[in-house]
This record gives C-alpha cells, structure tokens and sequence, in this order.
C-alpha cells in the first residue's frame, strides 16, 4: 500500500500557487523565476531550494495537479463494487466530484488552466501526470463501466465510452464562457455545477441502460 501524497506546506506551496498560475496563464517559457519568486512572495534562490530549477518546478505542478484531482476522484469511490448498481453509483459519484471540481470550484482554476496548457504543448509534464493520473483514472472509469454493463473492461468501444463520458465534464470547463452566455448565469459555480451533475447522471444512467449486455 503506497503512502498518499504529501500536501505542500510553506514557501514550497506558495512557489507551487504561482508556477500554476503563471505557467498556465502565460506558459512555461514567458515566465520567469523572478515572476514566480514575486509572486510567492520569496526569492529566486528558494525555487532552485525546494525544486532544483525551473524545470524542476514544473515537473512539481504536475504532480501537485495529480495529487489534487486525484484526492477528487478518491473521496469519491469506495471498495470494489459488488454489484452492477453499485458500479453505476460510483461512476455517478466520480463524474458528480469531478464537474464540481472541474468545473465549479474556485481553487481549481489554476489547476485545470495549468492543466490544459500543458495538454496543448503535449510535452514531458503530460507525460508524468498521464503515468501517474490520467491512464490509471481512466482503466479504473473503464473497470467500472465493464462492471455496471458486462461489456470488456479494455476494448475499443469502453475505452470510447469513458472518454466521452469525461468529455462532458471537461467541455463544462473549456466552454465555460459560451455555457454561462447561454444559459444566462453570472458564474458556473457550486449549485451550477450540482444541476450540471444531475444532467451528467441522467445521461450516464441511460447509457449503462442502452449498453447493458442481458
């Protein structure tokens, strides 16, 4: 049984805030240690202290956004299923965790904008945190679809099916602007997340019901 990950504490979280917002708003090459050091309220010398160099603290972003999204996910799933019914709980309860994360919570901003700027440049963080989160994440979704349908854990179309179910949540935070236009709202936060949810769940449901081998 592996240890969880250790939480930052101190000048190395404050370095960790500021990498994440500045690489992800303005990406990794445009900023500068000085910026990173200024907005953590430290020197530069603390940056190569706690992580080596520049390098080294983009490597540590990546995996503090592994942690975080990970301990998301976790609080959301329990013991293997025993039950078809139960696995299409858990799938409900990791897609309800991850849109209120994702796309309602105020302290992922620069998680996800960190995230998917790295998802763009498809360079060595992604790399790290596909190793470490993402693939495994998504054999577990792929697990527990297999286990609420009957249909193979690993084959092409289950694979497909978590993807797109995943899609649902990510287009909530990508298209945020053109949601909230649309439906009117000030802001996409908790209780829009929550209605977000609700509709993320129906449709989960009336697929593990279309695609339920008999």
């Amino acid at each position: 049984m592996t240890d969880a990950p250790k939480v930052p504490e101190g000048t190395a979280a404050d370095l960790l805030a500021a990498a994440l917002h500045l690489f992800g708003h303005k990406g990794f090459a445009a900023t500068s240690t000085r910026e990173i050091a200024a907005r953590a309220g430290t020197n530069v010398a603390s940056i190569a202290y706690h992580f080596g160099s520049k390098e080294g603290l983009r490597t540590a972003c990546g995996a503090e956004v592994a942690r975080r999204i990970g301990t998301v996910i976790a609080a959301a799933t329990s013991a293997t299923p025993g039950s078809a019914e139960q696995a299409a709980r858990q799938m409900e309860a990791i897609l309800r965790a991850m849109v209120g994360f994702v796309a309602g919570a105020r302290e992922a901003e620069d998680v996800i904008t960190f995230m998917l700027r790295e998802v763009a440049e498809d360079g060595a963080v992604l790399d790290a945190v596909y190793g470490a989160m993402i693939e495994p994440m998504h054999r577990r979704f792929c697990a527990l679809w297999a286990a609420a349908t009957g249909r193979e854990p690993e084959s092409e179309a289950t694979r497909l099916m978590v993807f797109s179910l995943v899609g649902q949540v990510l287009y909530f935070r990508i298209g945020r602007p053109v949601v909230t236009r649309r439906m009117g709202w000030d802001r996409l936060g908790p209780a829009e997340a929550t209605r977000i949810g609700d509709l993320l769940a129906a449709n989960l449901h009336s697929l593990i019901a279309r695609e339920r081998l008999p």
